[in-house]
């Protein structure tokens, strides 16, 4: 029998309401969990951008946050500390998330960790029989956005992605007028990311801190030493762990773009760029374009993350039609005539609560479709992967748009896939 909702309910769903019409497509619906009837069961793994994850789960009433996991001991228990202040229970802490996983009582993962565990973690989370939230980008390479997609599939479980913006009442008001055709037939869109990132500095090598499990923190990938400058933030900017801004940024961006742009896969992609602003340990470009020519439509997305390019003002993302532009920023959207005359707006609220909440009623079975399904919202993550492939390799990328695959370039080939640690291969 199904949980009637309360009026506390009926406010969050409304949050996301609109939502649904956008969801993604092709999914079968599953039966929900086994706690459908009861309070969806949750362990956060990864406590920083974690906290963010307890913030959203505290206020879902059908949610209750059973354990929380970080490899750093002081923020596994600043992690508890936040869920008992936040709902009176402390949760179970735990270091090895592992040990959530064999813990039949919980429902659902909360993947907040870096970006290299979070296929990893997640394919072992649904062989374990876990539903997930992973947070963007849910992979690392081009072959990882495949297994994560493969493994939704063969044990069916819900995998929502944190590309929060699917569930945004304003981008979701924006995208229907983009697909409405209220500025005609969408030929482009354009993306720009500006921050003011300091310089990370060049690392030593020295004793890992008595607080945190380094060995368990790189878990999927081949060990390396500890450096004074690596651990929370900025393995980010290193391509042993990270895909620098345009995995850290870009599938937020790029999401929306492709999602309004309608399209799939791209037929070419370069990128150019560069670490131009400081000499230091970052691998990863600070500058940069990333070009995706889908045949009869156009994205780009710029970045520049260590100078905010002032006075120069850069909307989230620009859609151009043959009737006019709308540019999605802040928390609304704008939309122009062909003479650059503003012709109408909307505003709306933003913030993470309805994506988390889309997420716990899926699993309950009180909305039928995810917002982020994996399967749809990786083909967005694939182009920020597809973006580090072109730049690493310095060449012109050229796919097979049908299955999603390189056409030749041994060059750019090898850049597919990653090494892992021995026994921390992701197998579906």
């Amino acid at each position: 029998m199904k949980t009637p909702v309360s009026r506390r309910r009926f406010l969050q769903h409304s949050a996301a309401a609109g939502a649904a019409a956008f969801a993604a497509r092709g999914f079968p619906a599953i039966a929900a969990a086994g706690s459908a009837n009861g309070k969806v069961v949750v362990g956060v793994m990864g406590l920083g951008r974690g906290l963010a994850h307890v913030e959203s789960y505290s206020k879902i009433s059908d949610a209750r946050i059973g354990f929380v996991c970080d490899v750093d001991a002081e923020r596994a228990e600043k992690g508890a500390d936040s869920v008992e202040k936040k709902t009176g229970q402390r949760p179970e802490v735990v270091k090895d998330f592992r040990r959530m996983l064999e813990n039949k009582s919980m429902d659902a993962i909360s993947i907040a960790a870096p970006n290299f565990w979070h296929t990893p973690a997640a394919v072992m989370a649904m062989s374990a029989g876990k539903h997930v939230y992973v947070e963007k980008p849910g992979s690392g390479t081009p072959h990882e956005s495949e297994l994560i997609v493969a493994a939704a599939r063969k044990w069916k479980r819900h995998v929502q992605m944190g590309n929060q913006r699917r569930s945004m009442p304003y981008v979701i008001d924006a995208i229907a007028k983009v697909h409405g055709g209220d500025i005609g037939a969408v030929r482009f869109a354009r993306c720009w990311y500006v921050s003011a990132r300091a310089s990370i500095g060049v690392g030593k090598v020295v004793p890992v801190p008595a607080r945190l499990d380094y060995a368990l923190w790189q878990g999927p990938v081949p060990e390396r030493p500890y450096k004074d400058n690596l651990v929370h933030y900025n393995w980010h900017w290193m391509w042993h762990w990270g895909g620098g801004e345009l995995q850290n940024n870009g599938p937020h961006y790029l999401d929306v773009a492709r999602w309004g742009l309608g399209v799939d896969c791209p037929a070419r992609v370069t990128c150019n760029g560069g670490r131009y602003t400081f000499q230091d340990d970052q691998q990863t470009p600070d500058t940069g374009v990333v070009e995706f020519d889908f045949g009869d439509k156009g994205l780009t997305w710029e970045w520049s993350s260590c100078h905010p390019r002032k006075p120069e003002t850069f909307p989230l993302v620009q859609f151009y039609g043959d009737g006019g532009s709308l540019a999605i920023e802040g928390n609304g959207w704008k939309r122009y005539d062909l003479a650059g005359k503003l012709v109408e707006s909307g505003k709306a609220p933003g913030g993470d609560l309805p994506h988390f909440t889309n997420f716990i009623d899926v699993i309950r079975g009180e909305a039928k479709k995810l917002n982020s399904e994996i399967g749809e919202v990786q083909k967005s993550s694939l182009l920020c992967h597809l973006g580090n492939v072109a730049y690493r390799s310095g060449r012109t990328l050229h796919l097979d748009s049908k299955t999603r695959r390189l056409v030749g370039d041994a060059d750019a080939q090898k850049f597919w896939t990653r090494e892992y640690r021995k026994g921390w291969e992701p197998k579906v």
